[in-house]
């Protein structure tokens, strides 16, 4: 892959038509397009067979975290609109066993979420969690390559233990914030280079790239970091 086929740049706007302005100053400036909860609730289903069919790459970004019977029939529509990945919960077997069956024999690539970059140990221990976030992050990592998932969701912090760990299996790394930015509500966020340098295969960006004045510079700035890391 190229630096800027690394980029998944998040797509957190309210309404396909805003998504579609933002795709039109990106150009080709990032690899793949992530349609999130408040778009796919609001036509992202269609914009996604839209870009599909233009030759873009897709990440659903679903989160799927129900009975099996619901997961395994939501990832089978979602494989129907062509994209490229969709994000399933990586907390219990039955879950990520539902995914793969709903997958079948389609190109979709399933990626476990772990942990959530804007949790720290405090968030999981109000979930009931006595684990710090690294050691949870590992073992859903292991609970997704055991069921026959592509690859995780997890924060660069955590990138580099299971880069080593795991092989063979995707590392896609949100909460990413250039040097010297507002964190904002993420709470593990690293930079592109440390995310790079940790193992992380692919990088979600949102704010950075979409809420700035020029959208495909700074995509494009990301890139070359991401490609002086790669050095």
């Amino acid at each position: 892959m190229t630096p800027k086929d690394r980029i998944i740049v998040a797509l957190d706007v309210p309404d396909p038509d805003e998504a579609r302005a933002l795709i039109a100053k990106l150009g080709d400036s990032v690899g793949v397009y992530k349609i999130g909860l408040e778009l796919l609730f609001e036509g992202g289903q269609d914009l996604a067979k839209e870009l599909v069919a233009e030759g873009k790459r897709v990440f659903i970004d679903a989160k799927l975290l129900d009975i099996e019977a619901t997961v395994e029939r939501a990832t089978a529509a979602i494989a129907k609109t062509g994209a490229h990945f969709l994000t399933v919960h990586a907390t219990d077997t039955k879950t990520l066993d539902a995914a793969v069956r709903g997958r079948g024999d389609s190109a979709l690539k399933l990626l476990g979420v772990t942990v959530l970059t804007n949790l720290d140990r405090a968030d999981l221990s109000e979930q009931g969690i006595d684990m710090p976030p690294l050691a949870l992050v590992q073992e859903r990592a292991r609970l997704a390559q055991r069921a026959g998932l592509d690859g995780i969701v997890a924060s660069g912090k955590e990138a580099a233990a299971l880069h080593e760990r795991l092989r063979n299996f995707l590392i896609v790394t949100p909460g990413i914030r250039q040097q010297g930015t507002d964190t904002q509500d993420q709470t593990r966020a690293v930079t592109p280079t440390i995310a790079v340098e940790a193992g992380a295969d692919y990088l979600v960006v949102g704010r950075p790239i979409t809420r700035a004045d020029d959208p495909r510079a700074a995509a494009q700035k990301i890139a070359e970091e991401i490609a002086s890391a790669e050095v």
